[in-house]
């Protein structure tokens, strides 16, 4: 009799005070999903984001220029930016910070056929580079010709409008700055081409996060940062240890994704990615800051809280 009592009591109790409703919580993506955001996937996949209290949408952009200006302005909570990108939008006045990172290791690469004249980078000198996104990519550029002797006033760039890897087999141009290392390597071998890659880090650039997570200011103090925060890093770290059950839950949510090239962009990707996303290296933002002021990308660099923070 007691025990049915207590029964009826906690069942009555509980249509009295129904589960809390999870916390919304939009991340605004910097392109459309692929393998660099697999630990959010596998994270929502494995049900961490629910866990934690969060209703979480993997949100592409229609036009990937948006992501700052549409976080800044309360469209999303959380966006995925380019800790370099990051910088010029803080000095054209745009309200963002960086609070955790999802790829701790540039992926940006200076391209090259592997049987091409180009074997090295002073063997650019007088050759046409071809880019996609005038500034920083310039800027890594110009950095690695001059690690390498080579005047800057020497090649002649030429803007390719994103089709890097069709403009290098072409002939177009004898390389590429820009290209994803995890990607544009792999598209090459499967059109039947070897590439080389140049990495900007190996030859003067100061290493940079490629891809941070950034909300605006006023949100810094929502726990539902520290919670997806947390969920992430279980994401990550699932996808370490796991890599083929992770992968299989990846397109399981995305079947048009299975194929050649995001299958070996998974594995290329997979010791890329922030095994603790909410940690912040300062002396490495500072660097980088201090980087693009000498490159003339920006007046001077910003003091490092001013642009990145880690939660508390």
């Amino acid at each position: 009799m007691i025990r049915t009592i207590l029964i009826a009591l906690l069942v009555g109790l509980s249509a009295a005070f129904p589960a809390r409703a999870a916390d919304k919580v939009t991340v605004l993506l910097e392109w459309f999903v692929n393998p660099d955001h697999a630990p959010l996937v596998v994270a929502k996949e494995l049900g961490l984001f629910e866990k934690a209290g969060l209703d979480v949408t993997l949100l592409p952009p229609a036009d990937p220029s948006i992501v700052p200006r549409a976080v800044a302005s309360g469209q999303a909570e959380i966006g995925i930016h380019y800790q370099p990108n990051l910088y010029l939008d803080h000095a054209a006045g745009v309200p963002l910070v960086r609070f955790g990172t999802l790829v701790e290791t540039p992926l940006n690469t200076l391209t090259v056929l592997a049987d091409g004249p180009v074997k090295s980078l002073a063997d650019l000198k007088g050759r046409k580079i071809g880019f996609s996104v005038s500034g920083f990519e310039e800027a890594l550029l110009g950095r690695m010709l001059e690690k390498a002797g080579v005047d800057r006033k020497s090649v002649e760039l030429v803007n390719v409008n994103f089709a890097l890897s069709p403009a290098l087999l072409a002939g177009r141009v004898d390389a590429t700055i820009g290209g994803f290392r995890n990607f544009e390597l792999t598209q090459m071998r499967l059109e039947g081409h070897e590439g080389r890659a140049f990495y900007p880090e190996e030859h003067g650039v100061p290493v940079y996060d490629e891809l941070v997570f950034v909300t605006r200011p006023d949100l810094l103090e929502d726990d539902r940062l520290k919670r997806f925060l947390s969920a992430v890093e279980e994401g990550a770290i699932h996808l370490t240890n796991h890599p083929e059950e992770s992968w299989k839950l990846f397109v399981r949510a995305y079947p048009d994704l299975d194929n050649a090239l995001n299958r070996q962009a998974w594995t290329d990707t997979l010791p890329r990615f922030a095994k603790r996303p909410a940690a912040l290296d300062r002396a490495r933002y500072a660097r980088f800051g201090a980087f693009l002021a000498e490159s003339g990308l920006i007046g001077r660099a910003p003091a490092v809280d001013d642009i990145a923070v880690e939660l508390k």
